[in-house]
């Protein structure tokens, strides 16, 4: 189904907001439950949060809870991150994929695959 493009990563300091965006092909897109993951280097992949393709159920990553919001357009074939109330700790390279088979909100990242190069976030004072 190809891969994806993330982009909206930036250098910002705590406290700040940023929206990430992941835009695929309608064949990617569609149907697909979509996530974001982030890792920094030296670490593994570690989940963001997931969303279903139409939208109605949602999963967040414990360190995000209350602070990300994961949302989409399936009319624009995009995926959003809202990202509030950034930490030092959000510092990472974030990717978007979709899972290789099935429809749920996995969170483990060895069920996802269509990665795109990824976006960077630096959270610093």
């Amino acid at each position: 189904q190809g891969q994806v493009v993330e982009s909206g990563g930036k250098s910002v300091q705590p406290g700040d907001s940023l929206k990430l965006s992941c835009v695929g092909s309608e064949r990617t897109i569609r149907r697909h439950t979509m996530g974001w993951f982030r890792q920094v280097s030296g670490k593994e992949r570690e989940f963001v949060a997931a969303i279903k393709w139409l939208g109605d159920s949602t999963l967040l990553g414990d360190p995000v809870k209350g602070r990300f919001t994961i949302s989409r357009d399936n009319s624009k074939n995009t995926i959003w991150l809202q990202m509030n109330n950034l930490k030092p700790e959000d510092t990472a390279v974030y990717y978007c994929g979709y899972p290789a088979s099935g429809l749920d909100l996995y969170s483990d990242p060895a069920y996802w695959t269509g990665w795109g190069q990824g976006t960077q976030v630096t959270v610093a004072s």
